[in-house]
């Protein structure tokens, strides 16, 4: 399976991290785009410094992928496959979607890598899985929502359940990371199921 993955300004870093390392492990192969404030959230959240260079940030994250299929691309490689709906490609992931990346997806604009990837998903009617995490929700936001979800993309918000009985921050994350990975079709045990 050939997914991109897309990484914005949204806080939500450790969603992205165990969704490359899942995608790595199942042995998908997978192209990644962070943006600017991307790699800034990833240094903060992930690594405790903001001002981690964006070429550490990227090594640091891609030692989660263990060696799996996994290519890093800047966010103005218009060459990049992920620009192209002749391009093969089964899914595109934006994990977080930050609100700005949201509303330029909703508004067809195309600024960079990943608002061109989520175009193109969109335009070849091909899976868009865009994962906000944002608190409260204004009117705008709840708007962009509804339009890029009439567009043929799904919302998969970063807000976990706690019936899976989850001890730790980790089971949190991997409870969405599971939801995910049930919306791209791949099998892993990453969450217990409900009922199980």
């Amino acid at each position: 399976m050939r997914v991109f993955l897309g990484i914005t300004g949204a806080s939500g870093a450790p969603y992205a991290a165990r969704l490359l390392e899942t995608l790595a492990r199942a042995d998908c192969e997978v192209g990644v785009c962070a943006s600017t404030a991307g790699i800034e959230v990833l240094a903060t959240e992930l690594y405790g410094n903001a001002r981690l260079s964006r070429d550490e940030t990227l090594a640091r994250l891609l030692e989660r992928a263990h060696g799996g299929r996994v290519t890093v691309y800047e966010p103005n490689d218009w060459k990049a496959p992920y620009a192209s709906g002749s391009a093969k490609v089964d899914a595109y992931v934006v994990c977080p979607c930050s609100m700005g990346t949201l509303g330029t997806i909703a508004s067809g604009a195309m600024d960079n890598l990943i608002h061109r990837a989520a175009s193109v998903a969109l335009k070849e009617e091909r899976k868009l899985l865009l994962m906000p995490r944002e608190t409260p929700l204004s009117t705008i936001h709840l708007r962009n929502m509804l339009t890029v979800r009439e567009a043929g993309a799904t919302v998969l918000f970063l807000a976990p359940g706690f019936y899976h009985g989850a001890e730790s921050v980790d089971d949190l994350v991997d409870f969405i990371v599971a939801r995910a990975l049930d919306q791209l079709g791949l099998e892993a045990a990453v969450a217990r199921r409900w009922g199980k």
